[in-house]
């Protein structure tokens, strides 16, 4: 694996990018292009807009990160490209791409889980992060406690039942008019605000149930809009949100057998709160806390490239047929929950 050099590709929303990675944790170039001008009129991202613009900005990142490493394709030992979950129109662009290019080369492919890509970047930006650990694993789409058991090997401990905590953090903003991108936007605004000013709900906050809930946490700001400053509202449902997350991270602890460390990783990972109260919690506990840097946090394909070199290492390649996939549980065996939990 040291010496593996892995071409990855992402494609899974609004984020497209490129990177070159080996397996000796080193990011020889990574490039990325956003989409936050196209989608911010409509205050999220357009499935149709977003799978356009992969087309257009997908070859020329590939381009100039193979050149920026200094590379040519056929140096590559493999290529990693995320195969799902996502908005289906932009993965199948970033996979049918990395299929060529490894058909083209006579390269292996590898088909990254999204959610595998963040499972894993922690392990690319510290060495020292041994198997197993817990994850906290929350973004725009998915919020999730897993066991990561190893590469490949994910035992999930709870899920979302309805929304996830990035999407609530996307629609509060919509709500307050505070702009896109939306977690960002709500961190800025709560640092102004008083996180005691308004009474919200933590939803299942001390429940038997291992499940997160954070539906009618933003519906409750939307009711609330117009009755408190938009910055004492952000304040509160930051509050909220993190509130939700030490509590069920808590009661996973006690069913993460043998972990090693507390990790946080996924686009929510890169908001302040969230992570020194993890820290903290953490720390309570006696265990280490990792977590990316932020630029590996969102969307990026630094992360899918050291899913893919890790994966590669332990002789998990793909046939050129593999198909893109919309929905795609890290844990395929964990039992279904009630609600929309089953997209994860």
């Amino acid at each position: 694996m040291a010496h593996s050099i892995i071409l990855g590709i992402e494609s899974s929303c609004d984020e497209t990018a490129a990177a070159v990675v080996t397996g000796d944790r080193r990011v020889l170039a990574h490039r990325l292009a956003g989409q936050e001008a196209a989608h911010r009129p409509y205050g999220g991202v357009v499935p149709e807009i977003a799978a356009r613009a992969h087309v257009e900005a997908l070859e020329p990142l590939i381009v100039g990160a193979l050149a920026d490493a200094g590379l040519r394709l056929g140096q590559v030992d493999a290529v990693a490209a995320t195969a799902g979950p996502g908005l289906i129109g932009g993965v199948m662009v970033g996979l049918v791409m990395g299929k060529a290019l490894a058909h083209a080369a006579s390269k292996p492919l590898v088909a990254v889980n999204h959610l595998e890509g963040h499972a894993l970047s922690p392990r690319l930006s510290d060495p020292d992060l041994q198997f197993p650990y817990l994850l906290l694993l929350v973004s725009g789409g998915h919020c999730q406690l897993l066991l990561v058991e190893g590469v490949g090997r994910y035992k999930r401990l709870a899920t979302t039942i309805d929304d996830a905590a990035g999407e609530a953090f996307d629609k509060t903003a919509k709500s307050l008019g505070l702009g896109f991108p939306g977690g960002p936007a709500v961190e800025r605004a709560a640092a102004l605000g008083d996180p005691k000013a308004v009474p919200l709900p933590r939803p299942l906050k001390g429940s038997a149930e291992p499940h997160f809930s954070f539906a009618g946490l933003k519906s409750a700001v939307v009711r609330a809009v117009g009755r408190y400053s938009p910055e004492d509202l952000a304040a509160s449902f930051q509050a909220a949100v993190v509130d939700c997350l030490i509590d069920r991270t808590r009661r996973a602890l006690h069913r993460a057998d043998g972990a090693t460390a507390l990790v946080v990783a996924g686009g929510v990972a890169a908001n302040g709160a969230v992570r020194g109260a993890m820290q903290a919690l953490a720390a309570e506990h006696g265990l280490r806390f990792v977590a990316p840097p932020l630029w590996l946090c969102t969307d990026n394909a630094a992360m899918i490239g050291w899913a893919g070199a890790e994966r590669f290492a332990a002789g998990l390649t793909d046939p050129l047929d593999v198909a893109a996939r919309p929905r795609w549980p890290l844990d395929p065996s964990a039992e279904a929950v009630r609600g929309a939990g089953v997209k994860a």
